[in-house]
């Protein structure tokens, strides 16, 4: 089962346009005032945040090595302590790392001590919402972000963050419009990956795979292309084409030989295309690499669904016991599964209760309401999860089953339906139920529901008989 979850790769993107805020504005004064004559690693990764790209993440820790030891000489420089905040936050997000979050913060603090946001510290404002981003406090990153745009409402590089705080708060007219402003202030390969992530997220495939392919060409790091590549596979795994999708994730593996979420996309492709030992061990290797509590979740029903228990209760295991950020939905869906619904009802109505209103929010919240036999509730949180307008197997299948619990039979097959239509192998565990139900709720009937019969003319009522028709009628009987 693939988490829906803001991506990784987005997320990226949006710490990125931090770090191109703040690394090459102030130009040399970063390394010295003469830069030398070929770009080092460090100034790779502050070129790329200058354009907007991720940088390389060897480029990107260089970075960071040359930030710490300026600051030891230059502890007042604002700027440094901005740009250590951002790469930071950005390095925790590639490497799944939440330690070097606390640093990040650390780092911002002291840029905003040295330069107070009221007298015109914004890049360290913009770090702060990514940071927030990244730990899945979006109403924090919303606050920062909102503050600089305001400020300064052609400063693109606060659009990203607030496009990411918007979709974990479940606002996404204002997501949309952030999406249209960036576009109008900016171009290259992180805004057609926002394009294609809106796009994506109501529905429309075809704008979505044709912004990817626009983020391909006009990638400027390798690390940009393998995301747009990833990007690709992604939405060809969506649509139900596994072959495709372990496509693009060989080609982004081919310019980013650990690239995480296209191992992960790697693992699951195999695993649709009926190749289970090469997706486990695809699995091993995108977890060493990236462990996200997705991947973890996705990784143990696979596990599961191949009679490997105790490998499976391991990771479900290691992600209940692990330090996450962003990861309310995925631990809901696994306590759901795997575990306690009531508790996974509690944990999702607090994170809907801060405001957290996000379509996999709604999902999760309504398939733990589901199977703590609240199925009722649950349907309307799986109406608000399915309205958007987003492509997703899991939340149809999720859907389906709760009218079905309440006996609504034609709505249950058609969600269920759909489910396997959209991607018939959107889960090694829960694809097998989903045909199952298909044939439990057999074909639909020949007769249209009553809601969709056209109205029958009305009958003519017979002629009700007059008094004096009742006396001759009575007078008649002998």
């Amino acid at each position: 089962m693939k988490s829906e979850n803001v991506s990784r790769t987005v997320l990226a993107c949006g710490v990125g346009a931090v770090l191109a805020a703040t690394a090459l504005l102030y130009g040399p004064e970063l390394f010295g005032r003469t830069p030398p004559p070929a770009p080092g690693p460090a100034q790779r990764a502050a070129n790329a945040a200058n354009a907007g790209a991720q940088a390389a993440l060897p480029d990107l820790v260089a970075l960071i090595g040359d930030r710490e030891q300026w600051l030891k000489a230059h502890p007042g420089d604002d700027a440094s302590w901005a740009v250590l905040g951002a790469a930071y936050t950005e390095r925790g997000l590639r490497r799944g790392d939440a330690a070097d979050f606390p640093r990040a913060e650390s780092a911002l603090k002291r840029s905003l001590a040295e330069l107070p946001a009221a007298r015109g510290n914004v890049d360290a404002q913009l770090g702060m919402a990514a940071l927030a981003n990244a730990r899945g406090d979006w109403k924090s990153a919303k606050e920062w972000g909102e503050r600089v745009r305001k400020a300064n409402p052609k400063r693109w590089s606060a659009y990203p963050v607030l496009i990411d705080a918007y979709n974990g708060l479940g606002d996404y007219k204002a997501a949309q419009k952030a999406t249209e402003t960036l576009a109008d202030l900016h171009s290259g390969a992180a805004v057609s990956t926002r394009s294609a992530q809106l796009f994506r997220d109501h529905g429309w495939r075809e704008d979505a795979g044709a912004a990817a392919l626009d983020a391909v060409a006009l990638a400027e790091t390798g690390a940009d292309k393998a995301a747009a590549l990833a990007r690709l596979g992604d939405l060809a795994w969506e649509r139900g084409e596994p072959a495709e999708a372990l496509n693009q994730y060989g080609t982004a593996l081919r310019v980013v030989r650990d690239h995480g979420p296209s191992l992960a996309g790697r693992a699951r492709a195999l695993a649709a295309l009926g190749r289970p030992q090469e997706a486990v061990q695809a699995w091993r290797a995108a977890l060493e690499r990236l462990p996200l509590p997705e991947y973890l979740l996705e990784a143990g029903e696979l596990y599961e669904s191949l009679d490997l228990d105790g490998d499976a209760q391991a990771l479900y295991e290691r992600l209940r016991t692990g330090s996450w950020t962003r990861a309310e939905a995925v631990l809901g869906l696994l306590e759901a599964d795997h575990g306690d619904p009531a508790q996974a009802v509690r944990r999702l109505r607090a994170e809907w209760d801060r405001g957290h209103r996000s379509v996999q929010v709604a999902d999760a919240l309504g398939w733990a309401l589901h199977r703590s036999g609240e199925s009722k509730e649950a349907l309307e949180y799986a109406k608000r999860a399915t309205d958007l307008g987003l492509r997703s197997a899991l939340f149809a299948y999720h859907r389906g089953e709760i009218e079905r619990a309440l006996d609504d039979y034609g709505p249950a097959r058609r969600h269920v339906s759909e489910a396997l239509r959209t991607n018939p192998y959107f889960s090694p565990r829960l694809a097998p139920r989903a045909r199952e139900a298909v044939t439990a709720l057999g074909d639909p009937p020949d007769e249209l529901p009553k809601e969709l019969r056209p109205e029958e003319p009305a009958k003519q009522a017979p002629p009700t008989k007059t008094v004096t028709q009742k006396a001759v009628t009575q007078r008649a009987v002998p």
